[in-house]
């Protein structure tokens, strides 16, 4: 693809025109009557970091990854690249591949703004092999001039979807949304390697504790291009809401500590023994366990009830919470919906990954509605679903994954109409007395999480005395 293209030319005609169109306050002026064929919408003016993206990744010869937060506008930049690929060299197929099956739907509304009609390619083979074929065929034979495919990774290693990328045409843009699952080895070796054109999108591109997937994947699409677009800058320049940020320190109760000191002396066994991350599937298993006695600790609920006696006449709450089971052998989220539901009166329903998409569809619109006034969740959030009205987010399960830290989050903020400052409510597990020999191992890991926590305390608006009220954890823990 580089012997085909004129990068350096490609690149200097888009920011002339961009910088042409900006000085009259237009968009970038590309439209099409041909339904399908990609063209920028009237309305659509690039912010100044999307327009550098843009060029930037031209100016990198068709390849890179761009590491911007969430709210950024990253599904914009892709598609402005692909409009600019189309009218500038003639771009034949773009396809996107998403993680998850809401995420092809956000990408089809998307895509029909730019005049896109995509094929979503998910799930049996049979109700898109057929139409990919011959659209396929058409483009060889130059009766149609593009095609937009949409699918998910389980499709992309399928041998349906994988049979058909030989016939991809030399001119094809592959875009990676939520790149850094893709660092799989399993996913990353069903990369197409006859696409040249690529592009990963993501917040946090690095894999963490995977410094081979996180490797490869930036060896298939390129390396991170400027701009990075932070947390920070989102929330300063409005693509993100301002928010208030209080930290709930939870104690766990005897039996929950005596099994908390007991899975920390053992990390530090394991860890002794390997102190690496990768390929320790003893460390990973012993951490996965005290990371949900953490996450469904039984106190969280009398702090939750605690919190929402002064909050019952509130709205567009969501309740974020762990996948795994209380003492009593009841889920956390079952346990927290019956205490709002049942006890406290307050309008709620779950919201999880088995929900399926026409009902999450519902449950989204009596939230914004304020049929219903909370939605209890799990990990559904962490990537890409878009609820912005959400005000208020209680976290009972915090995460020591660093990506979905900032995911969750994210979400969080997204800006909407009715919301000025969104309200987080962190409740964060305070650790045991432990012997002297276990504390050494448990203040190296208390450590990192405390910095996660003041880190996102400093940017909220009432930074100093969210801020304050960490340090005084870290005084007390001596950390």
């Amino acid at each position: 693809m580089e012997t085909l293209v004129n990068w350096h030319k490609l690149t200097a005609l888009y920011r002339h025109r961009y910088l042409s169109n900006r000085l009259k306050e237009k968009g970038l002026g590309y439209q099409s009557n041909n339904i399908g064929t990609p063209a920028f919408p009237q309305d659509l003016i690039l912010r100044q970091y999307q327009h550098q993206a843009v060029a930037n990744w031209l100016e990198n010869k068709g390849r890179g990854t761009l590491k911007m937060a969430t709210g950024s506008g990253k599904t914009i930049i892709a598609l402005a690249i692909a409009t600019e690929l189309y009218q500038q060299i003639g771009l034949q197929v773009l396809v996107i591949v998403c993680p998850y099956l809401h995420l092809v739907n956000q990408w089809a509304r998307e895509c029909k703004k730019f005049n896109l009609e995509p094929i979503t390619a998910i799930s049996r083979v049979e109700n898109w092999q057929g139409e990919l074929s011959s659209k396929l065929y058409n483009l060889s034979n130059k009766c149609q001039s593009f095609i937009t495919i949409i699918t998910t990774n389980s499709t992309l290693i399928s041998q349906g979807f994988q049979s058909q990328l030989k016939y991809f045409p030399a001119k094809t843009l592959i875009v990676g949304d939520e790149a850094h699952n893709l660092g799989s080895s399993r996913l990353e070796s069903s990369l197409p390697r006859n696409i040249g054109l690529r592009l990963a999108l993501s917040a946090t591109p690095e894999r963490q504790y995977d410094e081979i997937g996180t490797e490869a994947l930036l060896d298939y699409f390129g390396a991170i291009i400027q701009p990075e677009f932070t947390l920070a800058n989102a929330i300063d320049r409005g693509a993100l809401v301002h928010y208030l940020y209080y930290p709930i320190f939870v104690e766990l109760t005897h039996s929950e500590a005596i099994l908390y000191a007991k899975l920390t002396k053992r990390i530090g066994w394991a860890l002794s023994r390997n102190s690496s991350f990768q390929d320790n599937d003893t460390l990973t298993s012993l951490l996965t366990k005290r990371s949900r006695l953490v996450a469904t600790a039984s106190n969280k609920l009398n702090s939750l009830k605690e919190l929402m006696l002064s909050r019952l006449d509130t709205s567009h709450t969501l309740f974020y919470c762990g996948d795994g089971y209380l003492d009593n052998d009841v889920r956390q989220i079952d346990a927290v919906t019956h205490l709002l539901g049942k006890e406290l009166g307050y309008r709620v329903n779950t919201y999880t990954t088995d929900t399926p998409l026409e009902v999450r569809e519902n449950l989204r619109r009596q939230f914004e509605s304020e049929q219903l006034q909370g939605l209890v969740a799990i990990r559904c959030l962490d990537e890409g679903v878009d609820i912005p009205a959400i005000k208020t987010a209680i976290i009972l399960a915090s995460t020591s994954n660093h990506r979905q830290f900032i995911q969750r989050r994210g979400r969080i903020l997204r800006p909407h109409p009715d919301k000025k400052q969104a309200i987080l409510y962190d409740m964060i597990v305070i650790p045991p007395s432990l012997d002297r020999e276990t504390w050494e191992v448990e203040k190296n890991l208390l450590r990192k999480e405390l910095i996660r926590f003041i880190t996102f305390a400093e940017l909220a608006d009432n930074a100093t005395e969210a801020t304050n009220k960490l340090l005084q954890l870290r005084d007390q823990y001596q950390l």
